[in-house]
Order: C-alpha cells, then structure tokens, then sequence
C-alpha cells in the first residue's frame, strides 16, 4: 500500500523526491484506469450477453436443453409404476373406481376399429386336414392408437382354431398377430412417435403431453411415458444410431461441439458437470447428412478420442485443446478450427464501446473488417464444387487470410491491448495453423456453425433447465434427438419417421436388440429410397 504523506511531510521533500512521487502516482493513476477499463467492458459484455439481444449471427449458440432430463428422471421413478390398462388409460367422466364388466361403457366415448387376424381356411387344411378341426372363442386384445387430434382403441381378435381329428388333434392355431412395440403395453407406434416428436423435437415436457391427454379423456401417466421412451431408445433405435455413426465415418470431413448438462445419479458428487457431445457431417455435404449426440460424463480428450477412433478426414470445431490434441493420438485426422470463435471477443469488445464513432476506430472494429471480408468473399464459393471451391480459395481467400495474420502480429507488437480485444488477438495467433486448415481443402467449412445448429435443439431453453436423472437416460435421450435432428436434415416428417421406424424395428430387432436383417434396416434409414412418401416433407 502506498505511504500517505501529510502536509508537513509534502513539505520537507526535495524536488527529485516530488518528482518521483508524480510520476508513481501517475503510474498508479493509469493502472486504475487500465483496471477500470476492463471492468466496465466486462460489465457491458455481460450485460449485453445477459440482456442483451443476440442478432451477431456468428455467436455461440445461447440456449438450453430444455426438459431434457424429463424422460429419463420419471422412467427411474417408472419401475414402481403399474403399465397401465386401456381401462385405466380411457376412464369415463368423472374418474371413479373401476367395476367389473364396465369395459364396453368405459371406451364408448372414443371411435374402434375391429382388426380380425383370421386363419385362411387353406392353412387350416394344410394343417390339420380336412374336417380335422372346429373354431373356439377368439381371443381378443386392446391397444391404442394414435392420430394427431384424435384416438382410437384398436381391438385385435385373434381367431383360434383346435384340431379334433387326426395327426393334429388337440392342438391349437392362431391367427398370426402383429409384434408388439413393448410386451403387455398398450402403447402402440403412433402413441409412442408422438410422444419422442412432442418432447425431443417441440420440446413439450411430459406433464403437458399428460394434461393434454387428459382434456381428451385419455389417461397416460408421464412415468408411463418415460418409461416407454427409455425401452424404445434401448430396444429398438440404438441400432439405426450405430449404423448412422457408420455413415457419419464415410464423409472426409466432420464438425464436433459439446454443451455441459449436469447428472445426478452417475457416480459422482452433486454438481459434476458432464457433457453432450454433438458430431455430425460436414456442412457443404448435402447428400445424406448424419447428426449424432453422444454423452460423457467430462470433457476429457479420450472422449472425443475413442468416438473418432478409425476416423480418417478433417473435423472441424472451435479451439477447444482436447480436439487439437487428437491429431496427435489418431492417425489420419486433422484438426481445423472455427473463423466464428476468432472473431467473437472482437465482437464483444465492439458491443461494450457505446459511442459508435470510438467503437469504429477500435481496433476490434477493424479486426471484425477484415475478418468479414473473408467471410464475404468464402460465402460467395459455397455453390461452387469443392475443386473450384479450393481453387478460388487459393486464389482470393488466402491473401485475405494472410494479410489478416500480419495485422494481427503487427498490432500485437506496437500495441499492448487490453480485455477481449486483447484475448480475441491472442486466440488468432494460437489457432493460426487450425485456422488456416480451410484453405487446403474445398470440403470444409470455414466455421463450426452447423454443428452449434444441430444442437440448437438440444439446447432450447437452457435457463429453465436443471439437471438429468441418471446416465441411462442421457443415453436414450442422445440417441433419439440424434435421429429426429438427422430426420430434419433429410427432410423428413419426424412423426412420421418415428412412426414407421416403430412399426418396423420391432419386426427386425429381438428383445436383446440384435437385428435380424441388416438389409431391412437399410431400408428405415433417413435417406432410403423405400420409405414411404408419407414420412418425407412435402416439397413447397
């Protein structure tokens, strides 16, 4: 701390030691300047991030994951929970106990549809032989379907034969039947795509599907819902999820991000924070693009490591050090980074300057400048293929980008910068060589934006949001937005999508999830040919 002098004091000084003291106190005078400077831009940066309205296109994607944990923190709580019974799901107004024999009177509110698995008389011969055999009662079950803004109660009947004579007699044949989504449940694939489509592609929480449910006299618990959710992700769309991470390897280039989400019940102490990872194709591939979500419990280089083990190309993300550090464990790829982070604190330092004549003659203004001509000048290749696109790079881009680098280094060396301006400077020289990388290639993009738009979703709503159950949860839910995201890309009717890949898998997968025919599933994929019109957008 500096020594206070009193008047007398003042007084007895020398001229040399009063010269020394003004020139201290101005030294004093300018660092509390330079400190008040940089708090001041600190408060406007975040007041502008808190307050503030984010139209600077290339920001980090500001959002949430909104309900995210819904599903799985309710399918923990589910295991106690009865399935409930079409009785318990439609009950008449007002809900009262249930009584035996009142089924019919319960379900008379709603429209049904008699769905008979007959056996074709020809079988029945074939079976047990002519005259060999005489009909029983059929056996009859309920499920329920659902249409968007309307229900009906499917009722199967199963016919039921037994032979009476012959090499066959006594024995039983049914009509055949189809699979069901979940053994004894009464979810059907309709119910269930609009569950997975309300909450992980409109973000609707469970509880509201539930009251809505309600105002239409249907009575679904939210941890039933849960519940059918997590065994649907595990069960039958882990299998599409693998064979896209196979897709996904096929494109020289991809793009990475991560969000933090937090997870109670995974081992660790509360408040750990754990990480969504997001990988998806390449931004200029238009053909059969892949968008995959993977979580972890940190954000640990080994992540990102074991998923892009075998990956040969380029991945693309913003100057996190555990992705520069996978050049160096995997053979084949190569790191590139994100001109949209370069150019953030420049941002940010420009928006805290409030009068808008200083804030152009920053030097932040000016590297937002030359920054944007490179922009410029690189959308307008983006129509071109990637061979002509690498040529006019080479060619008008690289100048720019070369001209920006020396700028930068010129400033750096006659100025001492300050606050984000300063960090923005200092993030271009060390990102240099992974911002350079675009250059040499026409496939990759000269920024990480799509991949912060493919978790866009994921990240809706972020401020409202609190934390995930479990593991097991994070994990169901990762793979079903990473269908409904890849659904969007390729232009599909995610309900739709989920609805016949529903009705399908169940066909193909058996209860340990293995597939039975890889052929078959190659045609529920997002880009195949034999999907119905129905699941595809229709075209404007």
């Amino acid at each position: 701390m500096a020594k206070k002098y009193t008047p007398d004091e003042l007084n007895g000084l020398s001229r040399q030691e009063l010269i020394l003291l003004a020139i201290s106190m101005q030294d004093q005078l300018e660092q509390l300047n330079a400190n008040m400077e940089r708090l001041i831009e600190q408060i406007s940066i975040a007041n502008q991030q808190r307050f503030g309205r984010h139209s600077e296109g290339l920001d980090v994607i500001d959002g949430q994951l909104d309900l995210f944990n819904e599903a799985e923190a309710l399918s923990e709580e589910a295991g106690n929970v009865p399935e409930p019974s079409i009785d318990e799901a439609l009950p008449q107004h007002p809900k009262r106990k249930k009584k035996t024999g009142t089924r019919d009177a319960d379900l008379s509110g709603l429209p049904e549809e008699s769905i008979i698995h007959s056996v074709p008389e020809e079988k029945l011969i074939e079976h047990f032989g002519e005259g060999c055999y005489r009909k029983l009662p059929d056996e009859s079950y309920k499920r329920l379907r659902y249409t968007p803004a309307s229900w009906t109660v499917e009722l199967h009947t199963v016919e039921v034969y037994v032979g009476t004579d012959g090499l066959r007699q006594d024995e039983f044949l049914r009509g055949d039947r189809p699979k069901d989504l979940l053994r004894n449940s009464i979810v059907t694939p309709s119910l269930e795509a609009a569950i997975l489509n309300g909450k992980y592609v409109n973000s609707i929480p469970l509880y509201r599907m539930e009251q809505e449910f309600q105002r239409n006299g249907v009575y679904i618990s939210r941890q039933n819902m849960a519940n059918w959710t997590i065994l649907c992700a595990e069960r039958y769309l882990k299998p599409v999820y693998d064979r896209l991470k196979e897709e996904l390897f096929r494109y020289h280039v991809t793009q990475a991000d991560e969000t933090p989400v937090e997870v109670i019940n995974d081992g660790r102490s509360a408040g750990s924070t754990s990480y969504m990872w997001v990988h998806r194709s390449g931004e200029y591939y238009k053909d059969r693009p892949v968008v995959l979500y993977e979580y972890q419990k940190t954000r640990h280089h080994k992540h990102p490591e074991e998923f892009y083990k075998g990956f040969k190309g380029i991945l693309v993300t913003d100057g996190l050090a555990q992705y520069h550090l996978l050049e160096d464990h995997l053979e084949g790829l190569t790191n590139a980074n994100c001109w949209a982070h370069a150019r953030r604190d420049f941002s940010d330092a420009v928006k805290a300057i409030k009068d808008p004549e200083l804030a152009k003659r920053s030097t932040a203004y000016q590297a937002l400048v030359r920054i944007a001509a490179i922009y410029k000048l690189d959308e307008s290749l983006k129509e071109l293929m990637p061979r002509q696109r690498l040529k006019e790079r080479q060619k008008h881009v690289k100048p720019l980008v070369e001209e920006y680098f020396a700028w930068v280094k010129d400033v750096l060396d006659s100025q001492l910068p300050k606050g984000a301006t300063a960090s923005g400077l200092h993030y271009s020289i060390n990102q240099e060589k992974y911002l350079r990388v675009f250059l040499n290639d026409g496939e990759i993009p000269i920024d990480n934006s799509a991949s912060e738009r493919a978790i866009r979703t994921f990240c809706i709503g972020k401020k409202n949001w609190v934390f995930i159950d479990s593991v097991k949860g994070a994990e169901a839910s990762a793979i079903i937005y990473s269908i409904s995201e890849t659904a969007k890309l390729n232009s599909l009717s995610t309900y739709n999508y989920f609805n016949h890949l529903l009705t399908e898998l169940p066909k193909l997968i058996d209860r340990e999830g293995n597939v039975s025919n890889a052929k078959a599933l190659e045609s529920l994929l997002p880009w195949a040919e034999e999907l119905p019109d129905i699941c595809r957008k229709p075209r404007r």
